[in-house]
């Protein structure tokens, strides 16, 4: 058994930095309200890239065009959480649901056809803690009729 006396300094400094690593950005960052408009490209795909960190998605309000792929790049930011980014709307044939570890990008497509507003989210949770959703770690995608 660990004595008060046998603790070291050293000891003292190193769980200082993993509970200051664990615990900062706490607060959401999705204090704005910008809002990214997609357009089609020449491939008639709406691409964005999103940046996921401490409990916030940037941008976190995309509106779209119905019936219009989607491709989102995903770039977790984040020094040693990983997170994900679920997407579960009626209209979608497959609900989106990927993984991005931490320090790593990955990118998904997918097809929304039932204008509307539709919420996307991280579900990632560390034991007893509050979920990254419940910390404030989701968007809006809102879905337009094809004509505008």
């Amino acid at each position: 058994m660990i004595s008060l006396p046998e603790i070291r300094p050293w000891m003292v400094g190193l769980i200082g930095c993993v509970v200051l690593v664990v615990f900062s950005g706490v607060v959401p960052a999705n204090a704005g309200n910008d809002v990214i408009v997609l357009e089609p490209d020449a491939d008639g795909v709406q691409r964005a890239s999103i940046v996921l960190d401490s409990y916030s998605f940037t941008p976190h309000h995309l509106r779209i065009r119905a019936d219009v792929p989607v491709e989102l790049h995903l770039e977790n930011q984040s020094f040693l959480t990983p997170h994900n980014v679920v997407i579960d709307a009626p209209s979608m044939e497959v609900p989106v649901n990927v993984n991005v570890s931490a320090g790593e990008s990955v990118s998904v497509r997918f097809l929304l056809s039932t204008p509307g507003t539709y919420t996307f989210f991280c579900d990632k949770q560390l034991l007893f803690f509050p979920s990254h959703r419940e910390e404030g770690m989701e968007g809006r995608i809102e879905v337009l009729a094809e004509g505008r």
